[in-house]
């Protein structure tokens, strides 16, 4: 097909996408990301496959946008998906085929395609290196070798590739116009202390070691050459179906108004208040990078707290798509991606995807309050290089 040749439709969505338009010069060209399931396009089911058991290759994973799995642990588009036609560039005629693709290839594809970003991001992923909780005994199962340090590894090896097709080039540099996401991280580090039972102050010990590690790869990157580098918090996990399921209290002091539990809230809320200060001393420290902190536990908080306004009706700490029916209709032997587990009708309707990780619905909002306010400091598009 043509390159020139494009859908009226297509040509008028891009005219309005911001910082996406004829001649426009203020735009990113390139996104990366790094991180774990949240932002996972692909990484886990082909790293896990060989080894071990994989479920949301499987339907009904994939439903509401794509009509099949992908990989991506939702029903639809993660939070990635909804940044990137908005952020990136297209500097050169294409065709209606290449913009049906605007998502990011996941790094363990091996696509050809990847001058306008790679998605190294991972299933399961944590900051911490792996062999911590296997040495630990915080896991009685063998991770997947996917921390922050290994794909930070993956994308160093994939620079020198990166640079001889990445726009944008020249005097800033290959990565000059390039959008990096580091993160969330952090989910993964404490959901196996949690789900080994340990208490909350020994979790919360913890979090300066997690930052530190987050705060020191975006160093790196910046080392790299990263200029633009967003760095996302923790939503608030103690809201999660699973986790709710597995660390269930008799105390009813133990749950807030909403019904998340609140220890397990108190310590994503300190990874928060730590990684923003790590942000704060990194921009004092590399004042030519611009660093955003993105806010993941308020949108979601918000939603839970009025889910009517914001058109949540069918389930606010129940998953669409599991089992055991109860407050969180979720089951560790059941889960989604098993045979025999369904979903509801409507995943637009529910925050909680699979009781792990949240609708496209949700993921959509994030991803607007990150790229314009107020759920980002600054907001991602006030952060487009010209």
């Amino acid at each position: 097909m043509d390159g020139l040749t494009l859908p009226l439709g297509l040509v008028f969505l891009l005219a309005c996408l911001p910082g996406v338009s004829s001649g426009s010069s203020g735009s990113f060209t390139s996104m990366f990301t790094l991180g774990d399931s949240y932002i996972d396009t692909g990484n886990f089911v082909i790293m896990a496959a060989p080894v071990a058991p994989v479920w949301n290759d499987k339907p009904p994973y994939g439903m509401t946008y794509f009509g099949r799995p992908t990989g991506r642990t939702s029903d639809g588009r993660l939070i990635v998906d909804f940044m990137v036609l908005t952020l990136v560039l297209f500097p050169r005629p294409v065709s209606a085929e290449e913009l049906g693709l605007p998502f990011l290839p996941a790094s363990l594809s091996n696509s050809s395609h990847i001058a306008q970003g790679v998605n190294f991001a991972v299933n399961g992923a944590t900051a911490i290196d792996v062999g911590f909780f296997e040495r630990n005994k915080l896991v009685q199962f063998k991770l997947l070798n996917n921390s922050l340090d290994v794909q930070l590894g993956w994308f160093e090896k994939l620079r020198p590739s990166l640079c001889n097709t990445t726009k944008g080039a020249g005097s800033e540099g290959c990565f000059g116009r390039s959008l990096f996401v580091v993160g969330e991280f952090g989910v993964n580090d404490y959901n196996f202390m949690w789900t080994a039972n340990k208490s909350k102050h020994e979790v919360r010990s913890y979090v300066p070691k997690v930052v530190k590690t987050i705060a020191s790869a975006v160093e790196r990157l910046i080392g790299d050459g990263a200029a633009h580098i967003v760095v996302p918090g923790n939503p608030p996990t103690g809201c999660l179906p699973a986790i709710l399921t597995l660390r269930r209290s008799p105390a009813a002091a133990d749950y807030d108004r909403v019904g998340c539990l609140r220890g397990v809230n108190d310590v994503a809320r300190h990874h928060n208040a730590l990684l923003r200060a790590a942000v704060g001393g990194l921009r004092l420290k590399h004042p030519h990078a611009r660093i955003v902190f993105a806010d993941f536990y308020r949108p979601v908080y918000s939603i839970l707290e009025n889910p009517s306004h914001f058109g949540f009706v069918g389930g606010v700490l129940k998953a669409c798509c599991g089992a055991g029916a109860g407050a969180y209709n979720w089951n560790g032997s059941a889960i989604c991606g098993m045979p025999g587990v369904v979903a509801c009708r409507d995943p637009a309707a529910y925050v909680s995807w699979d009781g792990v990780h949240f609708t496209e619905a949700v993921s959509r909002y994030v991803a607007k309050g990150w790229l314009h306010g107020p759920y980002a400091d600054p907001p991602i598009l006030s952060a487009v290089p010209h």
